[in-house]
């Protein structure tokens, strides 16, 4: 594996190895370092994304999507508002009383994929640092950005206001995912055999 990893990093140059163990409960440190690095190294970018590895990424339409979207202070994805705590110790997501008194979260996106304009890595990283650490990385996101005073934007298409950030799983239709920025639920071969039919066949939808 360490291999394949140096042989990716020397073809591609896309690889960033950090100094901790990678698993779910560390996604919050993760996503923290994400935003430092993206603060330090990409000073000139306008926008970032962040998707989960199982995610189908319409770059078509994220690209022309974003030529009207504002430049500063914006983060979008599918929008979550009405998020609780899970206090059932025998949760995946579960967050004590004591690490998180509150009984609901604010406005945050799901981490399954959301594009931000890029001056919010540094401010997220500084606000990180008056922000106690829980391991929902999404909603730990949501609570920096209450912080700053940023709120979420709902990304959606018309007239039905259907989320352009699907994180539910569906199956593939070409035509369907070309009005869509993301869709959830793909292991790595299908992924592969999607994009690339779908970049084929996406300008005849």
């Amino acid at each position: 594996m360490r291999q394949k990893l140096e042989e990716e990093s020397r073809q591609h140059a896309d690889i960033i190895q950090m100094n901790f163990v990678d698993n779910y409960h560390n996604l919050t440190i993760k996503t923290m370092m994400m935003m430092r690095w993206l603060a330090s190294y990409c000073p000139g970018a306008s926008y970032a994304m962040k998707v989960d590895a199982d995610i189908f990424v319409n770059v078509f339409y994220l690209i022309q999507w974003l030529r009207n979207s504002p430049r500063e202070n914006f983060i979008t994805g599918s929008v979550i508002q009405d998020g609780r705590p899970r206090r059932e110790p025998s949760s995946k997501w579960y967050v004590s009383e004591e690490l998180y008194p509150e009984e609901s979260f604010p406005s945050y996106v799901s981490g399954a994929g959301y594009v931000f304009s890029a001056d919010l890595a540094a401010r997220i990283s500084w606000a990180s640092r008056f922000v106690r650490v829980i391991p929902l990385e999404d909603v730990y996101v949501g609570l920096c950005l209450r912080m700053l005073g940023v709120r979420p934007v709902y990304a959606y298409s018309l007239p039905f206001f259907r989320s352009l950030f699907e994180i539910k799983n569906l199956e593939y239709d070409r035509c369907t995912f070309a009005k869509l920025i993301i869709v959830n639920g793909f292991k790595a071969p299908k992924l592969l055999r999607v994009w690339q039919d779908f970049a084929k066949g996406h300008k005849r939808c």
